[in-house]
């Protein structure tokens, strides 16, 4: 009979400092878009120069990590967004959403964007924005919150039921799991609706319109949101009629 490891158990036990090493200095290089010399990877790593040289040089080798000309900064390269993107089922719904949320922008005058589950988070895979001389939207890669966020709400709302159940327990915290029995009542109106409407909790003025994409058995494989701004140059689409157009693109990308 084989034993579960708790996360923490199975952290200490299944331990490769040698991959964590590699991934802290993954993570620290894609929040500096300017890259970070190897002086500062030491100071924010807390290691010695010559253990952080030696894996640089390697995800230099790998292609992970690019060297500037002068030789003394180090940044991303496009590799891991490549790898991300070979992923074929988020390819194929992306290709399949892509001109459908394009068409929706047009019409409405209004940004959308295509999020899917990413472990405790929905990570924004595709983003729409309309025709005119501004917009605003998400950019693609965002990581979306799942109870604080109109696209995490939706997800959780339309998981399946073990799933949802699983996430949760796994979230460490009391204020965490607090936070979301403090949305679950709202998350069944969603699922009985079919979409979530409601005032954005990050951005005053804008009311998130999200619908999920089903896959077979009626669970989410994806969300569309909408972050419907009010406009005051022109008619545009109203919410509800933005609500109709969006719930349309969904439909034809959903499996169910």
């Amino acid at each position: 009979m084989s034993t579960i490891l708790k996360p923490a158990e199975a952290e200490a036990r299944y331990r490769a400092p040698a991959l964590d090493k590699g991934l802290d200095i993954l993570e620290l290089l894609s929040r500096e878009p300017g890259g970070l010399t190897r002086a500062e990877l030491v100071k924010a790593m807390g290691r010695s120069p010559g253990e952080v040289y030696r894996m640089l040089e390697r995800l230099v080798a790998r292609d992970y990590v690019a060297r500037s000309p002068e030789g003394d900064r180090y940044a991303l390269t496009m590799k891991l967004f490549v790898l991300a993107h070979r992923h074929p089922p988020v390819r194929r719904l992306v290709a399949q959403a892509q001109p459908l949320m394009d068409g929706f922008a047009r019409e409405t005058g209004q940004s959308c964007h295509l999020a899917v589950a990413d472990r405790d988070a929905a990570l924004v895979v595709a983003q729409a924005s309309g025709p005119g001389a501004w917009e605003f939207g998400i950019r693609i890669g965002a990581s979306l919150d799942l109870v604080a966020t109109g696209s995490g709400q939706t997800l959780l709302a339309f998981l399946e039921p073990e799933l949802r159940d699983d996430l949760v327990r796994r979230w460490e915290g009391a204020e965490r799991q607090a936070a979301f029995a403090a949305v679950e009542a709202e998350l069944a109106i969603h699922r009985r609706s079919g979409y979530r409407v409601a005032e954005s909790r990050q951005v005053r003025g804008v009311e998130d319109i999200s619908v999920p994409v089903l896959a077979p058995g009626g669970h989410a494989l994806a969300v569309l949101t909408c972050p419907y701004v009010h406009r005051l140059d022109g008619p545009h689409a109203a919410i509800a009629a933005t609500l109709t157009l969006l719930r349309g693109v969904a439909e034809r990308l959903s499996l169910a």
